[in-house]
């Protein structure tokens, strides 16, 4: 089962039978939007109807200290924040501008790629929808943190699914875009369990590898590939990484649950989310920006590397209106909702640096303590992993101060 749609993990969470869990239900759309509601709902509102929290981008850009870099005009301005999504939603330009006008937020144009031949939207196809809606989720989170980027929306005709199956035409998307200049930074929501690569059992990773070209090519050109980390909670070294984002060349995206009030402000510290996908790669041996970490993820590639919101229990409200049904409002999460957050954080950090910072985790790992912060409480999933002082494979090395972040940044 592709995880794909990992932005809806425990969107769903209130309608699943007690035997249920909402990492095995896919595809998820139709559950999201027993969830739609007329109009967004303000945080203590959202605890007393949905017994949930909920943000508006407000909210999450004060929880995260973005806004000094709004006061001295980094939004994201000249910097283009690529969005890689099968099949994509008909409905993604309007939708955007109905959550500008909504929270106030400057539109920008959403440059849609049709990568194959994509085939026309069908809203009674629930593949079709599930990507419809993580495509939507990427956008307006992207969007929400770095509001003066550029988005390309990459739609591909083939849906990923687990194992190689619709990666060849992601990758030849991201390769084709990196070669024509477009795209700082690429938000990858998707992703595939290692194992599930044909030959990974008799130890030949070449079906997986070959895929690698467009990302060494990024590396070449500078561009910043970040992706979800996962939503199955984890599971302990030796079951296999979950690509891309256990890749060398891919900053993995974990989950936290944040706990604000109606102006953003927390009410407890930041804790890991129990869906946060913690993993220790079998492909890859360990970076060298791990070598310090090497006491907790080993010989092999370590994920995630930070961390920011994707507990739905906090998530950011999201509107869509591709199923004509039932158009609304509806609460993002995953860690679909944590990469192209952080994806629309590189895109600041750019701006505010003058040039593409590239592969990011150098950064990430020596900057500990600046712009970094801790996460020590909080629990992934059964077989996964508790948050701890200093790196571990819930949150990775921690969460964001943004301002400081970015500052720190060269």
């Amino acid at each position: 089962m592709s995880t794909r749609a990992l932005l809806i993990a425990a969107l769903v969470a209130a309608t699943l039978p007690a035997t249920a869990t909402a990492a095995a239900v896919t595809p998820m759309i139709p559950a999201q939007h027993t969830a739609v509601q007329p109009a967004p709902l303000p945080t203590d509102q959202c605890l007393a109807q949905l017994k949930k929290h909920c943000y508006s981008p407000q909210q999450l850009q004060a929880a995260y200290d973005v806004n000094p870099l709004y006061a001295k005009g980094i939004t994201g301005k000249g910097r283009t924040v690529v969005i890689v999504d099968s099949f994509g939603s008909p409905t993604i330009q309007h939708d955007l501008e109905v959550f500008d006008k909504q929270f106030g937020l400057p539109d920008t144009q959403v440059e849609v790629l049709k990568w194959g031949e994509v085939p026309p939207f069908d809203p009674t196809d629930s593949d079709q929808t599930g990507w419809a809606g993580e495509s939507t989720l990427d956008v307006e989170a992207a969007h929400a943190i770095a509001p003066g980027a550029k988005i390309v929306l990459v739609e591909t005709g083939v849906a990923e699914t687990e194992g190689p199956v619709g990666v060849p035409e992601m990758m030849s998307a991201v390769n084709h875009l990196v070669n024509a200049g477009e795209g700082d930074v690429v938000s990858m929501s998707w992703g595939t369990g290692e194992r599930h690569f044909p030959g990974y059992e008799v130890g030949d990773y070449t079906s997986l590898t070959t895929q690698r070209y467009a990302f060494q090519n990024a590396a070449r050109h500078g561009v910043t590939l970040t992706a979800s980390s996962g939503d199955g909670g984890g599971a302990q070294a030796g079951t296999g990484g979950f690509w891309p984002s256990s890749d060398p060349l891919v900053t993995a995206i974990g989950g936290t649950h944040l706990d604000l009030d109606n102006a953003g402000q927390r009410l407890s510290p930041d804790s890991a989310w129990t869906g946060s996908g913690g993993y220790v790669s079998q492909v890859f041996d360990r970076p060298a920006y791990q070598n310090g970490v090497k006491s907790v993820v080993g010989a092999k590639r370590g994920t995630p590397d930070i961390s920011m919101d994707a507990d739905p229990d906090g998530g950011l409200w999201i509107y869509s209106s591709y199923d004509p049904k039932a158009p609304g409002w509806w609460l993002g999460g995953g860690t679909s909702q944590s990469s192209p957050l952080f994806a629309g954080v590189v895109a600041l950090a750019d701006q505010a640096v003058g040039h593409r910072l590239g592969q990011i985790d150098d950064n990430i790992y020596r900057m500990r303590g600046r712009g970094i912060v801790d996460v020590t409480t909080g629990q992934t999933g059964a077989n996964g992993y508790p948050a701890v002082p200093g790196y571990d494979h819930a949150t990775g090395v921690g969460t964001l101060d943004v301002a400081k972040f970015v500052a720190e940044l060269r």
